[in-house]
């Protein structure tokens, strides 16, 4: 009977392994794995990565209003160690208070974070936030890379490590995208009328969590394969 009951047992672990496997494919995302959005208006990808660790000219996360309960958690609270506390030094002093549409931007010394400057974009009060919210972050995130004479900049929404749990992140990836595409279109319609510059932005880097990265990608493509 004890051979029998070891297949019997190998055969349900067996099965249990392939079940798991199948309803875990997000985080078996690697660390560092890129996924394309194929057939793109602009190309774009989503990068499995934290904002600290991720290179490239620039880097932009958001904050939501500084209150003394929105604690900076996970990539934020990492980004935060990096900067030498920097983050909760001007959300304490007022001097960044997280407004949305607020932006500073910061230039570390080489190698306290991966990319070279930070911006970072206030998203308002937690408590009421709705990710049409994104349009605006994404039309000002355009906007400041064309200033800044960024070609390819990054973009970690940091929602959920502001403490906001109640929506998911292909929306909120979809709502940024609408409106980096307006910035776009406004930069591409003042350079055909003769009152301002080339555009300069031709990709965008969308980290995400492995727990979020194909949800990302989904919520990105729903916008970047629309018909224009």
């Amino acid at each position: 009977m004890k051979p029998h009951r070891n297949i019997q047992a190998f055969i349900l672990a067996f099965f249990a392994c392939i079940a798991a496997a199948a309803q875990t494919p997000q985080s078996a995302l690697a660390v560092g794995t890129r996924l394309s959005i194929p057939n793109s208006i602009l190309p774009a990808d989503v990068l499995v990565q934290g904002p600290t660790e991720a290179p490239g000219d620039l880097q932009i996360i958001c904050l939501f209003q500084s209150d003394p309960e929105n604690k900076l958690l996970a990539s934020l609270a990492s980004m935060d160690q990096q900067l030498g506390g920097v983050l909760t030094q001007v959300r304490t002093h007022g001097l960044f208070r997280g407004d949305l549409g607020e932006t500073m931007l910061l230039t570390p010394k080489p190698g306290v974070i991966a990319a070279q400057r930070l911006l970072i974009i206030g998203l308002g009060d937690r408590t009421a936030f709705a990710p049409q919210r994104e349009e605006l972050v994404g039309e000002i995130a355009y906007a400041e890379s064309e200033r800044l004479g960024v070609v390819a900049p990054t973009f970690a929404p940091t929602v959920i490590d502001g403490g906001f749990t109640g929506t998911d992140t292909g929306t909120i990836g979809s709502d940024f995208m609408k409106g980096f595409l307006r910035g776009r279109a406004i930069a591409a319609a003042l350079y055909a009328a003769h009152t301002g510059p080339s555009p300069k932005v031709s990709r965008v880097t969308f980290l995400a969590g492995q727990a979020h990265a194909l949800d990302t990608q989904k919520g990105l493509a729903a916008v970047l394969n629309a018909k224009q």
